[in-house]
């Protein structure tokens, strides 16, 4: 049975944390050397803090893998990497929403969803003359960073520190170390068909020809 200090101990933890804690506790009791010879409160609090910071350990984990799920920020359109972005679209990761888990992880959600857009905006660019295509895939990746800003800003967690700057401090800073600059393939990766996103509308005479 479990004392009311006990119980008043185990009520503080995560409860996630408190199925772990009753198992180790209950092998504590069938085994009274794992409670220590200074006496049994005190195992019973170090029982407690290993399941906690177990279970700490795990989200660090989680969450680190999916960080590394969706490589971001995209690059920059430039004369040198907009063949790629063009002729490439196929073979670039897409985010589908069963790629995301069902809930929390919204910042890496809120990336997959700019990555679909932009790519998205992409194709749309691609289709234009060749005199406007490069225009137009800069302005389509400045609104689908904007966007993702603003999206950012809707959590009341810390946004990704790119979107905390204004003008071109904020597009040099999303052109900081990227994970794909030149807009290579996922190698063996077809993308899925995703449906077109609205959104954006290329204008023509914001381009310096």
């Amino acid at each position: 049975m479990i004392t009311v200090l006990q119980n008043r101990q185990l009520t503080s933890l995560r409860s996630s944390s408190r199925e772990t804690y009753l198992t180790k506790l209950r092998l504590a009791r069938q085994h009274p050397t794992a409670m220590t010879s200074t006496g049994g409160p005190i195992g019973f609090l170090m029982i407690a803090l290993m399941a906690l910071l177990g279970s700490d350990q795990g989200e660090t984990t989680r969450s680190s893998l999916t960080n590394a799920d969706v490589p971001f920020p995209p690059a920059a359109p430039t004369s040198l990497n907009l063949g790629a972005i063009c002729q490439k679209g196929h073979c670039r990761s897409r985010y589908l929403p069963s790629f995301f888990p069902r809930s929390g992880g919204s910042h890496f959600r809120f990336r997959g969803m700019a990555i679909n857009r932009l790519e998205s905006w992409y194709s749309l660019c691609c289709a234009k003359p060749e005199a406007q295509k490069l225009c137009c895939a800069q302005q389509a990746w400045k609104k689908a960073l904007s966007r993702f800003c603003v999206e950012e800003f809707s959590t009341k967690t810390m946004v990704y520190e790119c979107c905390e700057y204004k003008g071109d401090a904020r597009w040099s800073c999303f052109e900081s170390e990227l994970p794909n600059p030149d807009y290579s393939c996922v190698p063996g990766y077809i993308a899925a068909n995703m449906p077109s996103e609205p959104g954006f509308t290329f204008n023509q005479s914001a381009c310096q020809m």
